[in-house]
């Protein structure tokens, strides 16, 4: 077989056929930036290959994803931080025109060219611990002018970096203050100008809605949904993350992608998903950042045969966090993930809740050939260790 490139002597970690999918001698092949081949080597073809890369029993797992991130905003929110420290709660703030609207400011204040260079650090903090996909939503504009400067900058990334930068509209994040008090005329304006003006203009690949008490209700999300469906727009959710909106069953019923957060998901909402394959994304860093005491109901989900995903939720104001590893370990100490969990959470399931799992997230041959090599001597310390990186090689489309 004529090949581009041949890893071999590597121990994968293919995250096929609903586990880890280990191979203790394994090697993985491309062509074009597709795999061509992953497998054990005593399987595999005889291979002609333009380079051939001893990876002296590293380990070799799916670039990891990244599938919930608020990568694109300006400004800093650690002011907050310390008030939450002092007492004051993520809903005080916010109703004291902290919170979102404080990072709304900043961010429709700054340039396009100030938008990217703020962003780029984090980006390449993921990048730094083997992210090979990541998720960024708009949502701190507002306005039809800045949210699609948030969406721009943030297709910008992809040129930047070799990455793939999944895009999601997020106008329905907070009522912005020219709305004050009217909070179904702001959504008429998401769903009649913003959202057919984004779709049309090819800067979104799916539509989220903030479904919460200091968001939007139930009522309101269905009508985002709806109009996310007239544009031919995948949806996703922020659901159950403060308090029991319905929101997880919502998504579900309109075949959501994904719900995300869930610490107050009830029954009800766990079955709807379990029905529809909607993606549980679990975000431990917000729930460490904030302090909160509701564990999302990882047993409950486990049983109904949820996927589920882990990210960072990288924020300003909730999760300040740019580590795909430490995201890993904490859902394993917080929520009391599995480690396969964990693995497939950043890499599989991560792929389901962006609606890639055709394209990415397994060592599979036909997909795109984006890898992680690390210097472990078993996945689990992927998961297991904080504060370190042992990441050797990241390898996106083949290069």
């Amino acid at each position: 077989m004529k090949v581009d490139t041949v890893w071999r002597n590597a121990r994968l970690a293919t995250m096929a056929n609903g586990d880890l999918g280990i191979v203790e001698q394994g090697a993985v092949a491309c062509v074009g930036g597709i795999i061509a081949y992953a497998g054990p080597a005593d399987d595999a073809p005889a291979f002609d290959a333009a380079r051939s890369i001893d990876c002296e029993q590293r380990w070799i797992t799916p670039g990891l994803i990244d599938c919930h991130t608020h990568l694109v905003f300006a400004g800093d929110r650690a002011r907050e931080f310390e008030l939450r420290l002092a007492g004051a709660s993520y809903e005080e703030i916010a109703r004291a025109g902290g919170g979102i609207l404080s990072t709304m400011k900043a961010t429709r204040a700054a340039s396009h060219d100030e938008l990217i260079a703020g962003a780029l650090p984090r980006l390449d903090a993921l990048i730094a611990e083997g992210v090979t996909t990541v998720e960024v939503k708009s949502g701190y504009g507002l306005t039809i002018q800045s949210e699609r400067a948030m969406l721009r900058a943030a297709r910008q990334l992809a040129g930047e970096r070799q990455v793939e930068v999944v895009t999601t509209f997020l106008g329905a994040h907070a009522l912005p203050p020219e709305f004050a008090g009217d909070p179904d005329g702001y959504i008429t304006l998401v769903c009649d100008v913003m959202l057919p003006m984004v779709a049309e203009e090819g800067l979104a690949d799916a539509v989220d809605v903030f479904c919460e008490g200091i968001g939007f209700s139930a009522d309101q999300t269905s009508r985002v949904f709806a109009a996310a469906a007239a544009c031919g727009l995948p949806m996703k959710v922020h659901a159950e993350q403060l308090s029991n909106q319905q929101g997880a069953a919502l998504a579900a019923r309109h075949h959501a992608l994904s719900a995300d957060h869930l610490e107050h998901v009830d029954a009800a909402g766990i079955a709807a998903m379990a029905a529809s394959g909607t993606v549980a994304t679990l975000l431990p860093g917000a729930f460490y950042f904030t302090r909160e005491t509701m564990l999302p109901p990882v047993a409950a989900l486990r049983d109904a045969r949820v996927p589920i995903a882990i990210a960072t939720d990288c924020n300003p104001g909730t999760s300040p966090l740019t580590s795909p590893l430490l995201a890993m370990n904490m859902a394993a100490t917080l929520f009391r993930l599995t480690v396969d969990e964990c693995l497939r959470g950043m890499t599989v399931n991560a792929a389901r809740a962006l609606g890639r799992q055709a394209e990415i997230g397994t060592l599979e041959a036909g997909k795109r050939c984006d890898l992680a090599i690390w210097n472990v001597g078993h996945p689990a310390e992927l998961v297991y260790r904080m504060g370190f990186n042992p990441l050797h090689a990241r390898i996106w489309s083949g290069q």
